[in-house]
């Protein structure tokens, strides 16, 4: 072992993170300099009563110049309706964040009778719930303050436009994860001040005391990060179902259509749900594995004492940074995207390259910040190499998982030409052979995490287990980039056909945006796969902090809590699907009226503005309201669960939801993107389909077939972008917050105590 001191573990992250915010800053200059509006623009056709560029002369690209003041004016609606839906929602957090830190602080205080611990845990809470939200932020703005350059750059060509969402996408998975591991640090070192002893010999206790308190961060982060998903993804579905049903299946316009009164609220909606909720969720998924991780460090008495084993956890993180940036030169210098076979290509390369660069890092850190031979988490003679080898099966696991989910829900493979296949026949078999595809496709990632968690729990216990879950999140910034990458794509792609660019930009754009749904799915299962992951290395730092050593799944309490945990998941996706349904219903609603009479037929020419603003304020009402029910529901589970009927109870439900919604997430999310790009297959002309007196075609936009594609891809929407990702929140927030109530819980349950009065 290297003896690393604690400067030594501050320089690493320090740099890491230093280098981490100068690539974004460089990144977000780089998109800065492309200008969205020309200095001087002649408006002499802006249509005064929509603001936009009359339709017929701008479709025919006579004036380039006014085509880009149309960017400029439908980027200012997108960025004035997510700014005005997360400050909606920013003061709904700060209610709950309020509220919630009392019940923490005076749950664990008065359970415990270590009041300080209590207020700290507290402050952990804050923080980790304040930097969460900042990551949604930036993400957001990020993402906003890229897509019309997008579009810009699409007039160059493709490797432009793809060099431009790229940069964006960078941009935000540098900053996100160079902000968490920073903030991280800096609540580490601040408790550091009050437990001033926590890494002597003697001091142990304190140790422990100092890193479970820490593990309010966590909780604060992945708090926010539910209502971040759940909010955000029913905003975003809600306006995409209205859009898709009234405009492309009843009205037969284009997607995008600036007629369509619901299409600003489906831009918005991308960046609210699929950028700013997947950062919340994904800075979750880092500060709550890492918690889990310095809690196991903690009770180690070998790993407590030394500086360089406690700072391993964020030295992963930190140096996967440095990893990432390489994957980035790497894979944009070296390969540069010119025609449209290039797109997908170049992102997937980035998974790959990243996953090769960290796996011999892995084992250098190991060697560099833990002890040759340690005891943790009931483990003896854990070796620093079997260490390496726990994070590098998390790490290939979640290549292989999203591998696995770009085979399932990608139009090059069989699987979603078959379900393309299926729509000649209509909606309904487009809908079986869909469901079919989700559940099969659970089978590899399954074992795949089966092995992983056998493999690491022998070499480490539940430590190692915690180790494979830093592991397939070591490489974080570039899963950010490709997973931000295609938002930016499909808004730009929605810009584009609002302002008139003309066909060729479309075509870029759309180019961009099929990658980019390939890329998010493999996003979504690997951000699924690190959610099982992380909740098991929680649940493995909560029975080790309650001190129980098995789990009997005999005993009729765990037994039941197993059933009552593997049904959470079909609940929660329940009220969430539902809660799509009636926020898309009134949208539907509101597009239909604005359609109908005099009023729809000025719409449909193109010369009256439609009411974008009453779209947005249905969806953010929608998204606002909807959201509570099912946080409540994640969030006073495993607390009521834990102080009525135990903590033995709490294993059983903690353990249920974790199988059970860990399979419905991948199910649920590769049938919606199976379903998505199934559609995009049929427009883009990939189906030869038979129409009487007319012989064999292509298919195309608007055809019977293409309409039973729509109809799938409008039930898929809501599994793979809101009930889906929702779901590894879920099992992840349960779990944190068993954890830092753990001690507050009784054995028994203060329901059980009640019901044994008298016997």
């Amino acid at each position: 072992m290297v003896n690393i001191s604690d400067a030594g573990v501050t320089a690493v992250v320090l740099v890491s993170v230093l280098i981490g915010f100068c690539v974004a800053l460089f990144y977000a200059w780089e998109t800065s300099k492309i200008a969205l509006r020309p200095d001087v623009v002649s408006m002499q056709n802006v249509d005064s009563t929509s603001g936009l560029l009359n339709h017929q002369q701008v479709r025919g690209n006579d004036n380039q110049e006014r085509s880009l003041e149309n960017v400029a004016t439908i980027v200012d609606a997108i960025a004035e309706g997510a700014n005005a839906f997360l400050m909606m929602e920013y003061i709904y957090l700060a209610v709950f964040v309020a509220g919630f830190s009392v019940i923490v602080l005076i749950a664990v205080g008065a359970t415990t009778k270590h009041w300080d611990d209590a207020a700290l845990t507290m402050v952990a809470f804050i923080l980790g719930a304040g930097t969460s939200i900042l990551s949604g932020f930036i993400g957001m703005r990020i993402a906003v303050f890229a897509n019309g350059r997008v579009a810009k750059s699409a007039i160059e060509g493709i490797g432009a436009a793809f060099q431009t969402a790229f940069k964006a996408g960078t941009v935000m998975g540098f900053a996100l994860v160079s902000l968490g591991v920073l903030m991280l640090f800096i609540t580490i070192k601040l408790f550091a001040l009050y437990y001033k002893d926590y890494m002597s010999i003697t001091g142990s206790d304190v140790c422990r005391r100092m890193f479970e308190s820490i593990s309010g961060f966590g909780l604060g982060g992945s708090s926010v990060a539910l209502f971040a998903r759940v909010g955000g993804g029913i905003y975003t579905k809600a306006a995409d179902v209205g859009a898709d049903l009234v405009g492309k299946v009843e009205k037969n316009i284009p997607e995008d259509d600036p007629r369509n009164p619901a299409v600003i609220a489906d831009n918005v909606g991308d960046n609210v749900g699929d950028i700013a909720g997947m950062g919340a969720d994904l800075f979750g998924s880092f500060a709550e594995s890492t918690c889990a991780a310095l809690v196991l460090t903690s009770q180690s008495l070998e790993l407590s004492i030394s500086p360089a084993a406690l700072g391993f956890p964020l030295a992963i993180s930190a140096v996967g940074i440095i990893m990432s940036l390489l994957t980035t030169f790497f894979s944009t210098a070296c390969f540069l995207v010119k025609e449209k076979a290039d797109v997908e290509q170049s992102l997937k390369r980035q998974l790959i390259v990243s996953t090769i660069l960290m796996s011999p890092t892995v084992f250098l850190l190991a060697y560099g910040f833990l002890p040759n031979s340690f005891s943790v988490a009931g483990k003896d003679g854990v070796m620093y190499w079997h260490i390496g080898f726990c994070i590098l099966a998390g790490l290939w696991s979640g290549l292989i998982i999203g591998f696995v989910t770009e085979y399932y829900t990608s139009h090059s493979y069989s699987p979603v030409r078959e379900v393309s296949e299926s729509c000649k026949t209509g909606a309904a078999t487009n809908i079986i052979f869909g469901l079919a595809l989700g559940y099969k496709s659970v089978i590899v990632p399954v074992f795949c995490i089966a092995a992983t968690i056998y493999l690491s729990f022998s070499l480490a216990g539940m430590y190692g287990i915690a180790m494979a879950a830093l592991g397939i999140l070591s490489t974080l910034p570039v899963g950010l980039t490709i997973d931000a990458y295609g938002p930016i794509s499909d808004n730009a792609g929605g810009i584009a056909e609002m302002a008139h660019m003309g066909p060729h930009i479309r075509d870029a754009t759309d180019a961009l945006d099929a990658a980019g749904n390939t890329t998010a799915a493999i996003g979504k299962g690997f951000a699924i796969g690190s959610a099982a992951f992380v909740s098991l290395a929680l649940f493995g730092a909560f029975v080790n902090t309650i001190g129980l050593p098995n789990v009997d799944i005999l005993h009729p309490f765990v037994f039941a809590g197993l059933l009552v945990g593997a049904m959470l998941p079909y609940w929660f996706s329940a009220m969430t699907m539902k809660s799509v349904g009636d926020a898309a219903m009134a949208m539907v609603h509101e597009v239909r009226r604005q359609f109908q009479g005099e009023n729809g037929v000025r719409l449909m020419a193109g010369t009256q503005k439609p009411d974008y603003a009453t779209c947005v304020s249905i969806a953010t009402t929608a998204a606002l309201r909807e959201m509570i029910a099912p946080g409540c529901l994640v969030i006073f589970t495993p607390l009521l669960t834990g102080f009525l009927f135990g903590y033995e109870a709490l294993c059983g439900v903690l353990v249920g939801a974790l199988v059970s919604g860990v399979q419905i997430a991948i199910s649920a999310s590769n049938t919606g993107g199976a379903w998505d790009n199934a559609k995009k297959y049929i427009e883009a002309g990939g189906l030869e389909v038979e129409i009487e007196g007319e012989g064999k075609r292509q298919s195309k936009k608007g055809d019977d077939v293409h309409k039973a594609a729509v109809t799938g891809d409008t039930v898929g929407d809501p599994l793979k972008d809101t009930s889906g990702p929702s779901l590894n929140i879920l099992i992840k927030l349960m779990a944190i917050i068993s954890l830092v109530f753990a001690r507050a819980f009784p054995s028994d349950g203060y329901f059980v105590r009640l019901c044994n009065v008298g016997k």
